[in-house]
């Protein structure tokens, strides 16, 4: 790890110089990828600094333990050894995490699509659950969120909700929640106690990037209004502010209803079509490289059964990696950072390998 490191080092020097080129500026898309390059190395210099201080404060303190006589400060030793071992599993863990080498797409976009399956009303407070998970998430890595559309569900959560990431590593660090989830747990309207397994699904998309913007002619939309309405049936205001776009050539059909304004519900509508139109582009790519897609750790399929989240055992299980925690509180308050960074490393591994 450390050799890998040195030379990421060494790069990030090499890249510096670059960036004082007054030349590099006139080419905005090499700007950008060596912009971008320097924040990945910049972040694996601040995750290597922390790694190597902990590591030397483990030293000291191992070496206090065998010439300190004093009982009091040998406890006090042993218990600051103990928080630092702690801490520097956690920094190497993240360190190797993003020793993994960044993906063009890790700072796109994400629209990520989560749905209600089997198990009814269960299924869509589950749904909602999630969707608080993921937010709180976000705020933990400095991420912005914004809902595209969203269908609630009369016993609270939602049928279906739609939801767009934005910010650094967007993609890299939420590509992997694309799946199946499936939720063990005692609903509220249960009166015998037993648990019920319910199923949600997740698909991640990302917006297109500017220069790879997908070009839609105007003749091959079909664009009809109708009027928003809300759970139960009610409607949300009295006027044809709700967007349903239907892309003729591919017959992909995209709604919002979630602004009062016309204009701003197409808009969304817009650029949810562009990310669906962009995803099945490159799925169509990937087919042409099987032998690539069998080697990644999860396909994104909605059919694939990814995660599982046991209430009564507070046990969360990543079924692609074998990873099971017993911290589901925890996860469902945005602490996916341990399932993130597995996926991540484990990815990796298996790429490397095919």
């Amino acid at each position: 790890m450390k050799q890998r490191v040195s030379k990421l080092l060494v790069r990030l020097d090499e890249i510096e110089k670059l960036l004082g080129d007054p030349e590099l500026v006139q080419d905005k898309k090499r700007y950008r990828e060596v912009t971008q390059e320097h924040s990945y190395l910049s972040d694996i210099r601040e995750a290597h600094r922390i790694f190597d201080e902990e590591e030397r404060a483990i030293t000291e303190n191992e070496r206090l333990l065998k010439d300190e006589s004093d009982p009091e400060v040998l406890e006090m030793v042993r218990e600051e050894l103990t928080q630092l071992k702690e801490n520097l599993a956690i920094s190497q863990s993240k360190l190797e995490s993003l020793l993994v080498p960044p993906d063009p797409r890790d700072n796109l976009n994400v629209v990520m699509e989560l749905r209600a399956g089997t198990g009814g009303d269960e299924a869509a407070i589950f749904v909602g659950d999630c969707v608080r998970m993921y937010r709180l998430y976000a705020d933990n890595i400095g991420l912005k969120y914004e809902m595209l559309s969203g269908t609630p569900s009369d016993a609270g959560g939602f049928k279906e909700i739609i939801l767009v990431f934005s910010g650094k590593n967007a993609f890299r660090f939420l590509k992997y929640e694309g799946g199946t989830h499936r939720v063990q747990r005692v609903p509220d309207t249960e009166t015998q106690g037993r648990v019920h397994t319910s199923a949600i699904t997740v698909a991640v998309l990302t917006e297109p990037a500017d220069e790879d913007e997908i070009e839609i002619k105007p003749d091959d939309l079909k664009i009809d209004t109708y009027r928003a309405s809300g759970a139960g049936g009610q409607h949300v205001n009295t006027t044809d502010s709700a967007v349903r776009i239907t892309h003729l050539p591919t017959n992909t059909v995209v709604t919002c209803q979630e602004e009062r304004s016309q204009h701003k519900n197409r808009d969304k509508a817009m650029r949810l079509l562009k990310a669906k139109i962009a995803e099945t582009k490159r799925l169509e790519e990937e087919k042409k490289r099987a032998e690539e897609r069998s080697g990644q750790v999860g396909t994104g399929d909605r059919s694939e059964k990814i995660r599982t989240y046991n209430y009564p055992q507070n046990r969360v299980t990543d079924h692609r990696i074998g990873l099971t925690l017993y911290n589901l509180d925890q996860v469902m308050q945005g602490d996916l950072d341990k399932f993130v960074q597995g996926l991540l490393k484990a990815d990796y591994e298996l790429r490397m390998k095919g």
